[in-house]
């Protein structure tokens, strides 16, 4: 590989983003530039958005975490639960840190930036947008749904797909991305967006304006990382192919490439993700889809884990070939 550094840029929020990180902290000759969606409204960072109209923090926080160079320790501090105050009961210490850090300073992205300086995170933290926003999700029986959380985690065991995503600004008559996210875009040398929640977690940073057009005119190799399961609600029954389809479609742009796992979880795991109606997700590479595509298949199953989700090494080695094959 170049021995000159590198500018990667990763797209997303959630575990999965949190878990592409985790991989490229430990790569040499990198820069990490983690941009993340700002729609979270489920658990302690729905209840800090609701009470104190701050930026949903909990997203950041993850990516925080993977680039720090003490991630365990952190993580033990900074995922505590507080339980005895039934105010604090429920948030999060790091939650409640970056919270306490953006009211003082009147700046999400600079209290992004000092909790950073106080874990030595290696790399850079964005958020998509700074303008408060719901996420609503319309589905294909004209139905609409308000809010990440909601769209997240459905109600009963059936719902339409999701026909169209958009995002609702509150104080606001439009949505304005992150000038910072723009610099970053451009300037990187590679895009990985993914894996992770494809409506909650990805697309919501595909649609703030600016970001499409952005990533339409970037010099950089763009890979899209294709989810190990399906998800019930948003991606049910979906393909490998439906995946790259639909980030291609929100895009409109043809993709350098695709990152997909050929493993599969034990029974076990299966079963249990079987009981939330999620499935694993297939390639099928006799579909003439792929023909001309670049697609890196290969082993990427966490198989320590309890969850089916990708190792962050295998990850990365994939991102180390990727970047090879480029040099």
């Amino acid at each position: 590989m170049d021995i000159k550094e590198k500018n990667i840029v990763t797209i997303g929020g959630g575990s999965g983003q949190f878990i592409l990180l985790s991989g490229l902290r430990d790569l040499e000759n990198i820069r990490a530039t983690a941009i993340v969606s700002m729609v979270d409204s489920g658990g302690s960072t729905g209840r800090l958005r609701d009470e104190l109209g701050i930026l949903p923090p909990g997203d950041i926080i993850k990516c925080l975490l993977a680039l720090s160079p003490y991630q365990a320790a952190d993580r033990c501090i900074m995922l505590k639960r507080f339980k005895g105050d039934p105010r604090l009961a429920g948030h999060s210490a790091g939650n409640m840190l970056l919270t306490m850090l953006s009211r003082y300073t009147g700046d999400f992205p600079a209290s992004v930036a000092a909790l950073a300086e106080i874990l030595e995170v290696d790399g850079t933290i964005l958020p998509v947008t700074i303008d408060r926003a719901t996420l609503v999700a319309e589905l294909s029986d004209g139905k609409r749904i308000f809010g990440e959380q909601a769209i997240d985690l459905p109600r009963g065991k059936s719902r339409e797909q999701i026909k169209d995503i958009f995002l609702v600004p509150h104080h606001h008559g439009t949505i304005s991305v992150h000038p910072p996210v723009l610099d970053a875009i451009e300037k990187a040398d590679y895009i990985f967006i993914g894996p992770g929640d494809l409506y909650t977690s990805i697309i919501p940073n595909l649609i703030v304006p600016g970001v499409r057009q952005a990533l339409q005119n970037t010099s950089a190799k763009i890979y899209f990382t294709i989810n190990i399961m399906t998800k019930f609600g948003e991606t049910h029954n979906f393909s490998g192919k439906d995946f790259a389809i639909k980030i291609e479609d929100c895009l409109e742009l043809k993709i350098d490439g695709f990152i997909g796992n050929i493993t599969k979880p034990t029974k076990k795991i299966l079963d249990s993700y079987a009981k939330q109606n999620s499935d694993f997700v297939s390639i099928d590479m006799s579909d003439p889809f792929w023909n001309h595509r670049n697609l890196h298949l290969a082993d990427m199953l966490d198989t320590t884990a309890k969850t089916a989700h990708h190792d962050p090494k295998k990850l990365a080695q994939c991102i180390v070939k990727i970047m090879f094959e480029y040099r």
